[in-house]
Formats: C-alpha cells, structure tokens, sequence
C-alpha cells in the first residue's frame, strides 16, 4: 500500500548541510532571518525559547524536538534574553560545537541543532502538504536520530551523504508521524489522519494515471460532490483537482530527471497523449517537458 507521507519525503530528497551541538549559559540571543530551509531542533538539557515571526514564543524543555520544514525569520534565546541590539555572544569551542552567551557562566543548556536543504525542484508544491510547525515532546526516537545525524556529519566515514540523507529522511518520517494530525495545519497529515479522506489520497498516490475526477472521489468517499470537495480544501489545504495535478507534475517532474520517455511519462501520471501532458505540463510549470529534462529549470 502506497504511504503518501513517505512519499512526499521521499520527493522532497532531504539533503544535509548544518549539524551542530549548542551549548549556552547566561543571556543569549541567536537570529536568523530568511533562510527558507528546514530548521530542526533537539533539546538535550535546560529550556530555551523559540520565537518564530507571527508566532507567540514557544518554550522547549528537555526531550522536546522541533522541526520547522520551512523556516524564515526565527530567534532562540535564553529565558531572559539579551537587550536588542546587544553584541551577540557566539563562540565555536571545536569543530561543529558553539558556545552561547558568557562562557564564564553554567552551562544551561544543551541542544543539537541542524539545518538541512531539499533537492526537489517541486518543493514549493511538497512542502506547502506539510504542517509548517511539528513540536514533539520526549521525542526519544526523534532525539536519537538527531544524535545520530550529528554524529554522522563531524565523523567523515565512508558513504556519509549517503547515510546522512536516509538519516533526514527518516527523521522528517518519524517527526511527521509522531505529530497528532487534527492539531496539525491544513495539509497531508490532517488528510492521512481523516477516515473518509485518508483512501481517497491513498488512490491518488497509487494509481495518478487512473480516471481522476472530483465526483470519483467523492462518491468513493461515500459523499456528496459538494461535501467531499469542501471537506478536501478544509483539511488539505487546496482542492481535489488541484491536488492531483500537483501529485501528477510532481511524479513526471521526477521522472523528467531520471530521463524516462515523456510518452510513458504521459501514460503514468495520467494524459491520454504526449501533446495534452506537455500542455498541462507547460501551463504549471512554465516550461515544456523537454526543457525541464534538459535541465532548464531554476534550482
């Protein structure tokens, strides 16, 4: 059976960039602004406060995980947290290890902190599925792997991007799971978690070639046309049709990459003929299928 979370992780290639081991003591300040890659956190020892643009501050203890799939403007501090405009206090002790605020102080707290980017080109489409905030407390599996990505990024072994991108993987899998999904945002998780639409996103991932329409759909979920269709663009995000040809693009954007024939391409995500996948393929993305396997898109 087709599992639409792991696919869509799957898709989105979690790459690894930053790792690092955090400790601080006193009153500190870290902001960052603009990145729009993935942030994710482990808290080991202590508390600290995240403050995410828009946001009320969220306070993370020992055991809590966060992960941010998306993440722009953003601050951690101490509980009591420097003037603005303060000189921050940052000091690297050893390679992937920072020390925040007053080294003369105790150690406050300890956390492991990581920065990761997405090798998709669909990123946009996957990521606006996913909830846009994932809190998790005593996270002991998510805890562990996160140990073990920090591990694995300053040990330099053999097949280390390898192993590194299987680790995010699972770690985006294991995150996404272990967060409730009716609290979670419009999107994947709240779908997955709705008994009546839960199938219906199954038969999509499975079979995207099959005759995909909203009244199928509906009356596969037992439900009128009008009552599926807003229940879809309540808990998803976006409606039926908009999904599936987001899935469609998505599965022929991969396969573009992997240089299969646009006419089998055509036939897998469901256009009866190469013109109307290349039309449909073109009016979303910008570009003609032949483009984009040359490699014309934008990273």
């Amino acid at each position: 059976m087709i599992d639409p979370v792991a696919e869509v992780v799957s898709l989105l290639k979690p790459k690894p960039s930053i790792a690092k081991q955090v400790t601080g003591g006193g009153p500190w300040l870290v902001e960052r602004t603009e990145l729009g890659s993935p942030f994710y956190c482990a808290v080991v020892e202590g508390e600290c406060l995240l403050t995410i643009a828009g946001r009320k501050p969220i306070l993370l203890k020992a055991g809590d995980f966060i992960l941010i799939p998306e993440a722009y403007s953003f601050t951690m501090s101490s509980l009591q947290p420097p003037p603005r405009g303060a000189l921050a206090r940052r000091l690297e002790t050893s390679p992937g290890v920072f020390r925040l605020g007053d080294p003369a102080t105790p150690v406050e707290i300890r956390a492991m902190v990581g920065h990761c980017a997405f090798g998709s080109n669909d990123k946009a489409l996957l990521v606006s599925l996913l909830p846009d905030l994932i809190h998790v407390r005593g996270a002991k599996r998510l805890m562990l792997l996160v140990q073990m990505i920090n591990e694995e990024t300053g040990a330099r072994r053999t097949a280390r991007e390898i192993v590194l991108a299987h680790l995010l993987e699972v770690l985006f899998i294991e995150a996404l799971r272990s967060t409730g999904g009716a609290d979670a945002t419009p999107g994947l998780l709240r779908g997955v978690a709705d008994p009546q639409l839960a199938p219906t996103l199954r038969r999509i991932h499975e079979n995207p070639a099959g005759g995909i329409s909203v009244e199928s759909l509906a009356r596969e979920a037992a439900m009128s046309r009008s009552t599926f269709y807003a229940r879809f663009r309540r808990e998803i995000g976006v409606t039926p049709m908009d999904y599936v040809t987001g899935w469609r693009m998505a599965l022929a954007k991969e396969l573009l990459r992997k240089k299969v024939a646009t006419a089998e391409i055509a036939a897998r995500v469901g256009y009866g003929s190469v013109s109307a996948f290349a039309t449909a393929f073109s009016r979303y993305s910008g570009m003609s299928p032949g483009a984009y396997s040359r490699g014309d898109a934008p990273n």
